[in-house]
């Protein structure tokens, strides 16, 4: 890799992460995408109805498809403190590029445009198959929802997902589910509370029945964490009266070969055993749905369940990757995603042959002075 291609990956994505694009304002971004492309030589683009973004080179033959997959959403900047930086500068300093969404993920879409342009010009597009390159929205809240239009858009026979690996190849991770428990009691005054069913109590002995259950593990994936992240009541404030209603939302990782009704089991058999020992217990468990608002004026939605990946590294496309990488002078090693992304629908879902490779480190990603090395 040369220094000018350096640069001009850097200075791409300064100008990117100079335009704010929380999941559902990325519009300002995806038209500046929209004239980058074309300059740079990409034969079309096209921008679906979640308003995500896909520039294609063509080759000049017949071939696979390969679809390099980023988001151009970022998590908000709740508060300036902590950062020495402009949040939003693009700053160059130091070998860097400091600013949000730097390492998560606007420098891999920096360096898979310019790479794309880079590969065209050297080829003369005198190659077999199609390249896309993908800025996809609202990643941050749904981890392969609009990666479902993409792939139907593009039909990819292979993707590369961007997110941070150390320029490691990542041939899997853990999928990720939200889990809803719930817990339905009577209310009652607080001063008389034997006279109603105290929704609170009836889900502590639910979570604590949780913290007994006995993770499943993957030898290389890991466990699969079950974690409560919220809980809520109602009424809120109690003002003198018992709850009769408690939410808890349950954080899963989720390990290969898990389904939705699989994960679900454990949970369902505990409340029943709970409705046998505790009068009045009564609760239920399934998946969070999420809905909100796209940039394009349309809703994306979808239950909470993004299925694990993982390839088995003798795969003959892995080696081969692994091979070229090293030819190229990347010293990349295997490896597995430690959070979820957007390979939770193309290998999870779909069974597309998957691989992560980008720049950055994963810790970076959501912190204060992100960034990302130049080199």
């Amino acid at each position: 890799m040369t220094h000018d291609i350096d640069s001009r990956a850097a200075e791409l994505c300064s100008a990117l992460v100079r335009i704010r694009s929380y999941s559902g304002e990325e519009g300002d971004l995806v038209r500046k995408l929209a004239e980058v492309f074309p300059a740079v030589g990409f034969d079309d683009l096209s921008v679906d109805r979640y308003g995500s973004i896909l520039g294609r080179i063509k080759g000049r033959r017949d071939g696979p498809r390969v679809l390099f997959d980023a988001h151009v959403d970022t998590v908000p900047v709740d508060s300036e403190s902590g950062w020495t930086r402009s949040s939003f500068g693009g700053e160059i300093s130091n070998g860097k590029v400091f600013g949000r969404g730097t390492s998560d993920m606007k420098g891999a879409l920096s360096s898979m445009i310019v790479a794309g342009e880079r590969f065209a010009r050297k080829t003369g597009k005198d190659f077999a198959g199609e390249i896309g390159v993908a800025g996809g929205v609202h990643e941050e809240y749904f981890e392969g929802v609009a990666a479902r239009e993409i792939g139907r858009t593009f039909a990819p026979d292979y993707v590369i997902i961007g997110e941070a690996s150390e320029l490691d190849l990542k041939i899997g991770q853990r999928g990720r589910a939200e889990i809803v428990l719930e817990t339905h009691g009577a209310p009652a005054h607080s001063a008389n509370p034997e006279k109603g069913i105290h929704a609170v109590s009836h889900m502590c002995r639910l979570i604590d029945g949780l913290h007994a259950l006995e993770p499943a593990s993957h030898p290389i994936l890991g466990k699969a964490i079950l974690v409560v992240t919220d809980i809520k009541s109602e009424p809120y404030p109690g003002a003198s009266v018992i709850p009769h209603y408690c939410r808890v939302t349950c954080d899963r990782r989720l390990l290969t070969g898990e389904d939705r009704a699989g994960v679900l089991a454990p949970l369902e058999d505990l409340i029943r055993g709970l409705g046998r020992e505790v009068a009045g217990f009564k609760a239920a468990a399934g998946y969070a749905y999420g809905r909100q608002r796209c940039y394009t004026g349309c809703d994306i939605e979808g239950e909470r369940f993004f299925p694990a990946w993982l390839h088995d590294p003798g795969e003959r496309f892995i080696r081969k990757i692994l091979a070229g990488l090293h030819a190229a002078g990347i010293e990349s090693r295997l490896s597995h995603y430690s959070f979820c992304t957007n390979g939770s629908h193309y290998a999870g879902e779909s069974g597309i042959r998957t691989v992560g490779f980008g720049p950055s480190r994963e810790n970076l990603a959501h912190t204060a002075d992100e960034y990302v090395e130049v080199d």
